[in-house]
Parts: C-alpha cells; structure tokens; sequence
C-alpha cells in the first residue's frame, strides 16, 4: 500500500524520538497502533456489510430467474428430486456386492477358501451350462 522504505521508517522514527521523546514514545506507539487495529477492524466490517448485500442482491436475481417461468420453486426441487424408491432391490444389489467383496476376502486371505472358490465356480458354470 505505501511505499516506505528503511530509510524513512529511520527518519520517522528520530523525528518521533525528538519530538515526542524517548519517555513517552512507547505510550504514543500504543495509541497509533491501536487507533490503526480499530481501522482495520472497522474497514472489515464495511467489506463484509457490501459483500453481504452484493450477495444478497445476486440471491434476488436467481429467485427471479428461477420463477421467471412461473411454477413454484419448491415444487420444481421436488420434482427434481424425486425418485422412487420401490422400483429398486437395493437390498438384493447390496447383499450380491457384500457377499462378493466377502468371498473375495476369503480368497485373498486364505489360499485353502480360493481352491474351494474355485471348485464352487466350475460348479455353478456346469449347472448354468446345464439348465
């Protein structure tokens, strides 16, 4: 923000120590700093009261966007979302995963389970050839 360098942070510093005096310079120190952090502190809070309106403002434009057609936005969520849970086995689907990852499980784990895995797959590939 401003382009002090070493050079006039020295001069400042011997034209306070002149002027204000090495006694009461530290005194003086407090009281900038703390008049420069209620500075601070207020031009947040301006920042955030304009990017809460800003923020405000683009809601309205969506809203007005999204009713622009007519229809309740409510009732357009609700149709978006809206699934039906009775046309799916979820229960089936996600024993026939469970009891996959188990029986991969076993075979990884002990090589005894993987010979019978094995077995029990030949076994199901005749009767499907079978049947």
């Amino acid at each position: 923000m401003f382009d002090i360098g070493w050079q006039e942070l020295f001069i400042l510093a011997v034209i306070a120590i002149i002027v204000i005096g090495p006694k009461d310079l530290p005194r003086a120190i407090r009281a900038v700093t703390g008049v420069l952090r209620k500075a601070r502190g207020m031009a947040r809070d301006l920042q955030d009261g304009m990017d809460e309106v800003v923020r405000e403002a683009d809601l309205e434009d969506l809203k007005n966007t999204i009713t622009a057609d007519g229809g309740d936005v409510t009732q357009k969520l609700k149709e978006a979302v809206d699934l039906d849970f009775d046309d799916m086995d979820l229960d089936g689907d996600l024993r026939k995963e469970m009891t996959g990852a188990v029986d991969d499980l076993k075979a990884v784990t002990d090589p005894g389970e993987s010979k019978k895995a094995d077995k029990a797959d030949k076994a199901d590939k005749a009767d499907k050839a079978d049947g």
